[in-house]
């Protein structure tokens, strides 16, 4: 099977993320090479699928605000999904027997696992965080970690999108930006000011994922 033809055995990835960049971003650029010369050598196939179906887990999840917040609402559901990820690899490792390389890509498998396990009641604890934090300065309900208002600032009109910023923010008045600017100061956000969101160059995108974005079409009058 060519390269090419490879490009989405990731399951669940509806993205224009190739499975090269989706393994990376998990495992790390050495255990792409790892993988590609594991199925050169034919010595994984099964372990293969089942790794990318841990992947595709992990990926669907981290790509979806919709599914985080019904999983922030759900611990059972998540500790149900973060189990079957261990499983499959207690699986792949069971296939590996004394392959070295298969054992190699395993691990770091884990340990991607591991962090995406502590990753989501990681963004709980610091959505808390940044509410008490923004509430001083704005309405609550102009602070939202929905699903919807993260996906509607994911990007603009370029159609560009990297990362799902962290929360979404719409001040009411101009007095407001400066403090809560400082709030994501102290918060270590990164911060990206938005308006209509039509522009062509990429400038509305969040590259990072503990984005702030301050929504400005509230203070389309004040000019």
């Amino acid at each position: 099977m060519t390269e090419a033809a490879r490009i989405r055995e990731i399951p669940y990835n509806y993205t224009s993320f190739s499975d090269r960049e989706i393994v990376i971003r998990f495992l790390g650029e050495a255990q792409w090479a790892v993988l590609n010369r594991l199925r050169r050598e034919r010595r994984t196939g099964r372990s293969a699928r089942m790794l990318f179906e841990v992947l595709g887990d992990m990926w669907v999840v981290t790509r979806n605000p919709y599914l985080q917040d019904d999983l922030l609402e759900n611990p059972r559901r998540w500790r149900s999904l973060t189990r079957a990820l261990h499983h499959r690899l207690d699986g792949i490792v069971e296939r590996a027997g004394d392959n070295a390389l298969a054992l190699e890509l395993a691990e770091a498998a884990r340990r991607a696992v591991r962090e995406f396990e502590a990753w989501l009641p990681r963004q709980q604890t610091l959505r808390q965080a940044a509410l008490k934090r923004l509430a001083r300065v704005t309405r609550r309900d102009n602070i939202d970690f929905g699903g919807l208002a993260r996906v509607s600032h994911v990007t603009d009109a370029t159609d560009w999108r990297v990362e799902f910023p962290f929360v979404v923010i719409t001040p009411d008045s101009e007095a407001e930006i400066q403090p809560v600017v400082q709030a994501c100061i102290d918060l270590g956000l990164t911060i990206i000011p938005r308006g209509g969101g039509t522009g062509y160059t990429g400038s509305a995108v969040p590259l990072f994922s503990d984005t702030a974005v301050i929504n400005t079409e509230k203070l389309e009058g004040l000019g």
